[in-house]
């Protein structure tokens, strides 16, 4: 059946205030004055940094989030809408905060978070019920983050079951120190995609091999493709079974300017070669050279690529 959109991306989306440079090896003082370039604004979290990703490689996506009525959410709307993301499952909440990122770069790339969750905190299952028209019209779907949603997790696979009942395929992302293991256990089955990085990965299962912490995935009742993030050392994906796709690291098309939305990137490229039909493998490896892009611009967006140019990186 043809489907409106090719996914829906859910949960988290924020407001990044990007503040570069900042030595994040010392500590803060009080009364500190600390001379930084201009600070820029952007739009954060895996309904921004996957969705616009998505939509620059060829996808056509919808954004499935919560944010407050005020100031913030307005250049929420304006990023996500100038970018071609749907927005018929937006929510406005007049009694919540639009989720706000104080996002700290050092020279090197590498970042530190003041961070307001905000209004994603509110999702639950009821938000999905009410678009589940929404979700019917889509072939996939991929909901961030594990770990950060307290009123959806214990509510999860009831709602992936629903998702999977219309259709809509499933993929979950994680963030902070990845959740907890337990109640991931009774998430797995009911998801087709699940890629979650190493650190996050070896706190939900206490393993630090990527091999078997895929193999403690599929003990778990994972069906679908799973894999893990290993960083500037590439990716593992296990598509089905103990089969090992060994994913390298694609070389960035220039300096690393920032590391922000890099595990986003690669998810959407990920998601976006499969359901275009590649095998593993490629899929990988466009995966891979999204994420390298991601780190040539600031922000989570700026150094993205179309998909011939994603394409090209890889060389494929």
């Amino acid at each position: 059946m043809e489907r409106d959109f090719d996914v829906v991306v859910c949960g988290c989306c924020t407001v990044d205030i990007l503040v570069k440079p900042v030595e994040l090896h010392q500590p803060l003082r009080a009364d500190q004055l600390i001379e930084v370039a201009p600070i820029e604004t952007t739009t954060g979290g895996i309904v921004s940094n996957s969705g616009i990703a998505l939509q620059r490689l060829g996808m056509r996506v919808a954004a499935a989030t919560v944010v407050g009525a005020d100031d913030w959410s307005e250049i929420i709307r304006r990023r996500l809408q100038a970018a071609g993301l749907n927005l018929d499952g937006l929510q406005i909440r007049s009694d919540l905060p639009t989720s706000t990122t104080a996002v700290m770069i050092d020279a090197m790339g590498q970042r530190s978070f003041a961070h307001c969750p905000g209004a994603p905190r509110e999702l639950d299952r009821q938000f999905f019920v009410e678009r589940m028209d929404l979700f019917r019209r889509s072939r996939a779907m991929l909901l961030g983050y594990y770990s950060l949603l307290p009123q959806l997790e214990p509510e999860l696979p009831a709602v992936l079951a629903m998702l999977r009942d219309v259709g809509c395929l499933t993929a979950l992302d994680s963030a902070g120190h990845g959740g907890d293991g337990e109640r991931l256990r009774s998430i797995l089955p009911h998801l087709d995609l699940y890629v979650p990085s190493l650190g996050e990965a070896a706190n939900q299962t206490g393993l630090d091999d990527p091999v078997k912490i895929m193999q403690r995935f599929r003990e778990w009742g994972a069906p679908g493709l799973l894999g893990v993030k290993l960083g500037s050392r590439g990716a593992l994906l296990c598509p089905r079974g103990d089969d090992i796709v060994r994913v390298d690291a694609v070389r960035p098309p220039g300096a690393v300017i920032d590391t922000t939305g890099a595990g986003d990137a690669f998810y959407a490229g990920l998601l976006a070669s499969l359901l275009k039909g590649m095998p593993p493998a490629e899929a990988g490896r466009i995966a891979a050279a999204a994420g390298a892009a991601c780190v040539t611009g600031m922000g989570a967006s700026a150094g993205l690529l179309d998909w011939d140019g994603t394409r090209r990186l890889a060389g494929l």
